[in-house]
């Protein structure tokens, strides 16, 4: 049986692992975008961490995470509300993933509600900090003069591929590491 003290440094461990791991793989960009967002395996860790730890913890990590980003990835951001939306709150919600705590099947659902909590806050900084671009023209899509429909397009573009790449990650990595999805060692 683990003492409280024990398994608390093991959250905060992990966490700065995933963390950590989530930052280094965030460098491997299959593609971005010019105004911010690209498709990159980074979300994945912190979505891992969400759904062995919990929803609170999760929400922290993710949290840290668009702080890294912010801080040493070379954000893209229009003003501090832009700062805020697009990395501070954008990344915490992955850690909703953390809903299915407990559950290996659970990184699947967990990492569809991480995202889409992500995109949702994603759509809100497009709404109303980057309609000042606006009409603007998406390359393969058109002109928009649509805030609204911007946002969708443009946060679709990079969010549901990254979702896409989560999933596949997920189950390429679900059957070696079941128990590392369900947490099945943190009950020892």
């Amino acid at each position: 049986m683990q003492n409280k003290s024990h398994v608390n440094v093991r959250a905060l461990t992990e966490g700065a692992v995933l963390v950590g791991l989530g930052f280094v793989l965030s460098f491997v960009k299959l593609y971005e975008l010019p105004n911010g967002g690209s498709l990159t395996p980074a979300m994945f860790p912190i979505l891992l961490y969400g759904l062995r730890w919990g929803v609170g913890r999760g929400l922290g990590a993710g949290f840290v995470f668009g702080l890294m980003q912010l801080l040493f990835d070379g954000a893209y951001a229009w003003g501090w509300q832009s700062m805020l939306l697009d990395y501070l709150l954008a990344f915490t919600p992955l850690g909703l993933a953390g809903l299915f705590k407990g559950k290996a099947w659970g990184i699947f659902p967990g990492t569809v509600i991480g995202c889409l909590g992500r995109f949702i806050v994603h759509h809100i900084s497009g709404v109303t900090i980057y309609r000042i671009i606006e009409p603007t023209e998406v390359p393969g899509f058109g002109t928009f003069d649509n805030a609204h429909l911007y946002s969708l397009v443009y946060n679709g573009s990079y969010m549901i591929p990254n979702m896409i790449l989560a999933l596949l990650l997920a189950a390429l990595l679900y059957k070696p590491m079941k128990w590392y999805f369900a947490g099945s060692d943190l009950l020892k």
